[in-house]
């Protein structure tokens, strides 16, 4: 689920992966294997990706990271 979400936030953003990677400073091919859901991502790099395409995860207490990510807990943030 979150793979896919990462990769429509990304495309909404009309960012490449490679462009996208840059930005969050991981590699090309490891933000490949987030969106294809083959590495776990960590909320700190979810929370960095989703800043960078301009959305907002609504609802994750930092405190508890368990809590599954959804498309119904992120926005596109105002500008």
């Amino acid at each position: 689920m979150i793979g896919k979400i990462l990769k429509t936030m990304r495309r909404e953003s009309k960012l490449t992966q490679e462009q996208l990677a840059e930005q969050a400073y991981l590699g090309r091919t490891t933000l490949s294997d987030y969106e294809r859901m083959k590495t776990d991502i960590n909320f700190e790099t979810i929370e960095r990706i989703a800043n960078i395409c301009g959305y907002e995860i609504l609802f994750i207490n930092k405190k508890d990271k368990t809590k599954i990510l959804s498309s119904n807990n992120i926005e596109r943030k105002e500008i």
